[in-house]
């Protein structure tokens, strides 16, 4: 702070006054006997001997500096230090780290500043990368911390010097905080001035870096995963950046090369996969110069560099690489066909779900309705032949029941599976994933099986499609009924004429073109000519219009020019609804071998899609948890029974497993095995939470047990941490944020090179404890020194002018 000038001698102020009025007389009257020589300088000598008078009349008031400075030893003075990877980064031009830097400004031979403002102040002195740790010398910086944690970092010290002498915070850092995203501000309440040193300078630097990558799985046959990676190049402009997906085993998938653009552009790469076993799978995206020199087969590593790894032209190859989770799911899922008559749509889309391993068709048809093949006449109310009336063997069960209707079961588990027909149960039920309605009735189902499947996809969360045909959907009388209420279709009509279209042509909506499962070929101008060698149908049932929240997937145009929807879908409750009003698909298959192989994918991309997101008994997620600077996963068993009602008395274990690319550091070891808790926030809810501790894609497999230790299912999942990603996300200091931190705390950016004065002024500077500090001005050699300095400048100026 700016010190004051004071007088502490007022009791002298007369004395000085009648000093100074004499000494003015005297010197007036000394002066009359030059009254012949010039004016200017005899008023000259004249004012120089009352300026020394005047002085030394001054020092009679005893004049004081005042000021106030932080009192020494009383005030603390916290020293963060960045510990994280970020600072492994070489700015352009240099052949040292930031974290090489750092490591110097903060030795205590090389840089004697923190002997300074441990002169003043009780110095506190921490790391931090994702928690914060207290240190002596800083000797523990190593700079291999996975995260900068430096929102929670300045809130923990917030809380431990609360209600103390805080005065400062000197901040080390390059600014790349993990833990605040958006550049989002740190919770500043209660701190002290924040004082950033900016560790790093700003101009660009040669990387090249894996920014983003997203997966996007869908039902299409052919590449049914999507992986589109965002590739920064900086200082690559015009020179070929390689991005190459490998799988576990280090094979290359698939390599794509671009050119790199300006520093602030990134390249888009796009793969589409089809990943070869189920379940999940792990691919790592990685990147690299595609000119960077690499030696010669057979070439020798000349002995200085034996052992000593190359390097890189790039600032860090710690962001090159990225590991991405597959879960295509882990069947089989079942799926019951039930059709009311046989038929040839049957013997395509069986054909068609044969070569899909993970799917398996489950199919009852209807060969005979309930119709009495004979006429007996027997007593009112009988149900049974009369003949066999008398014998033993006439329990209810075992009666051949004349109006009973005749059902062929194909592709069942056991001999058991639907022998009572359409399920009556949740149990029967549920053990499927979807349910397809082809050409049947709606008095085909009693009331509480309409019901039952009604809850089989808002509560289970299983997918229904309906088939058209001459007894289904309006023509079925499924008006106001459970199984109409939930199609993405009005059933009524809203007039009493109706006219069949005729032959109709099938043909993609705008929804069905971004719908990957509805289209067979992988670019425009191949479907558009697909969809036009399709013939026409015959069979098309009618609808009014489509049910609030529906999407078109497909329609079909009549000899007219109207169009009218052909596949409509929506979601019902938990689980997903289509309505497919076409009844003659298989036509299409009867046109030849290329038809009919299309035929077939657009089966299995309808049934995939429609069991895509179908829950299991035993259901494994994991989340990260939110706000946590070391990147602690949550993960979550939701555990199901028969009737898919939570179970809270299982035992559940979770296998955690790292994975493990081939060419890579690290060994594959025993999965760690973690026993869940039941949450209290949700019934049939487990939690358990891991830490990972390296970068890379890691497997989790629960497995759940009732109370008597008969094993109830499995589930699996996975998720890939890159501790590196959010660390190496911007190579150039973020000044801006650091800057704005120093204004919130009213602090100030310093500049490494400026420090040590820095130091030298923080104690003038305002803190909790400070004390009054006092210096008499008079009782100096410098006011002295002016009064001598005046007195022989007026006597040097006579003499050289010859004034008496």
């Amino acid at each position: 702070m700016n010190a004051s000038l004071t007088i502490s001698g007022w009791n002298w102020l007369w004395p000085a006054l009648g000093f100074g009025a004499v000494s003015a007389l005297v010197l007036i009257w000394s002066y009359r006997a030059s009254a012949g020589h010039e004016p200017r300088w005899r008023w000259t000598c004249l004012g120089l001997k009352a300026l020394a008078i005047a002085a030394l009349a001054l020092c009679l008031l005893e004049p004081l500096w005042l000021g106030q400075r932080a009192r020494p030893g009383a005030n603390q003075f916290a020293v963060l230090a960045d510990n994280s990877q970020g600072l492994q980064l070489r700015d352009a031009g240099q052949t040292r780290t930031r974290g090489d830097f750092l490591r110097t400004l903060v030795d205590a031979d090389a840089s004697p500043w923190q002997g300074v403002l441990a002169e003043t102040f009780d110095v506190r002195r921490y790391l931090f990368d994702v928690r914060l740790q207290a240190t002596k010398d800083f000797s523990e910086l190593n700079f291999e911390g996975r995260a900068t944690a430096l929102g929670s970092a300045l809130r923990t010290v917030g809380e431990r010097f609360r209600g103390r002498p805080l005065a400062g915070l000197l901040l080390l850092t390059d600014g790349n905080a993990t833990d605040l995203p958006g550049g989002a501000l740190p919770d500043l309440k209660g701190l002290p001035p924040i004082y950033p040193v900016v560790i790093g300078n700003r101009d660009p630097v040669k990387d090249i870096a894996v920014q983003q990558v997203a997966v996007n799985q869908t039902s299409f046959e052919d590449a049914p995963v999507t992986v589109q990676a965002e590739i920064g190049a900086a200082g690559f402009r015009n020179r070929p950046v390689v991005a190459r997906l490998l799988d576990r085993t280090g094979k290359v998938v698939q390599e794509q090369t671009q050119d790199g653009r300006g520093d602030g552009e990134t390249l888009a790469f796009r793969y589409q996969i089809k990943p070869e076993t189920p379940g999940i799978s792990f691919y790592q995206v990685s990147v690299a110069a595609g000119d960077a020199p690499t030696p010669a087969p057979g070439a020798s590593t000349p002995p200085a560099a034996a052992g000593t790894p190359p390097v890189s032209e790039e600032a860090t190859l710690a962001n090159n690489q990225r590991v991405i989770v597959v879960d295509r799911g882990q069947g089989p899922f079942r799926v019951l066909y039930v059709s009311g008559r046989p038929n040839w749509e049957f013997k395509f889309l069986n054909r068609a779900i044969q070569t899909d391993e993970q799917v398996q068709l489950v199919a009852l048809i209807r060969v005979a309705k309930r119709e009495p093949k004979f006429d007996f006449r027997g007593r009112a109310g009988e149900t049974s032949n009369p003949l066999f009336r008398g014998f033993g063997n006439q329990a209810p069960e075992e009666v051949q029941r004349y109006d009973q209707p005749v059902l062929v079961r194909l592709n069942t588990r056991d001999e058991n599976e639907l022998r009572a027909g359409f399920p009556r149960t949740p149990e029967e039920l549920y053990g499927y994933h979807a349910v397809i309605l082809d050409d049947v009735e709606a008095e085909f189902f009693a009331p509480d099986q309409a019901l039952l499947l009604q809850k089989f996809v808002s509560e289970r969360g299983g997918g229904v499609l309906m088939l058209g045909g001459m007894e289904s959907f309006q023509e079925g009388k499924y008006v106001r009924t459970p199984v109409g209420d939930m199609l993405p279709v009005y059933l009524d009509k809203d007039d009493g004429s109706y006219e069949a279209p005729g032959p109709v042509h099938f043909q993609l909506a705008r929804e069905g073109w971004l719908q990957a499962w509805a289209r067979l070929r992988d670019n425009e101008a191949d479907e558009r000519a697909r969809l036009e060698a399709m013939p026409k149908f015959e069979v098309f049932n009618r609808v009014r219009a489509l049910k609030p929240g529906a999407s078109v997937i497909a329609t079909v145009r009549d000899e007219k020019g109207a169009e009218l929807p052909a596949l409509a879908v929506q979601r019902f409750g938990r689980g997903r609804t289509a309505a497919l009003m076409v009844g003659d698909m298989w036509r299409w298959g009867m046109k030849d071998a290329s038809a009919q192989a299309d035929l077939a994918r657009a089966w299995r991309q309808m049934v995939r899609w429609l069991i895509a997101d179908v829950p299991a008994r035993v259901q494994v997620t994991a989340e990260p948890v939110a706000a946590d600077p070391a990147g602690a996963i949550q993960l979550q068993v939701r555990v199901r029974d028969e009737k898919f009602q939570p179970v809270d008395d299982a035992a559940v274990t979770i296998a955690v497993e790292p994975v493990v690319f081939a060419g890579t550091a690290g060994a594959a070891g025993a999965p760690l095995k973690l026993e869940a808790e039941p949450a209290l926030s949700e019934p049939g809810l487990y939690t358990a939470s891991y830490v990972p501790r390296q970068t890379g894609g890691y497997k989790v497999v629960a497995t759940v047990k009732n109370s008597a230790g008969a094993e109830l299912g499995r589930g699996e999942t996975g998720w890939s941490t890159d501790l590196a990603a959010e660390e190496f996300r911007s190579s150039a200091p973020n000044v801006a944020l650091l800057e704005e931190i120093a204004r919130q705390t009213g602090g100030q950016v310093v500049a490494a090179s400026d420090l040590g004065d820095f130091v030298k002024r923080l104690p003038q500077l305002r803190a909790p404890v400070m004390e009054t500090w006092s210096y008499p001005a008079w009782h100096s050699p410098l006011m002295f020194g002016f009064a001598l300095l005046c007195l022989l400048a007026e006597w040097g100026l006579r003499r050289w002018k010859g004034l008496p």
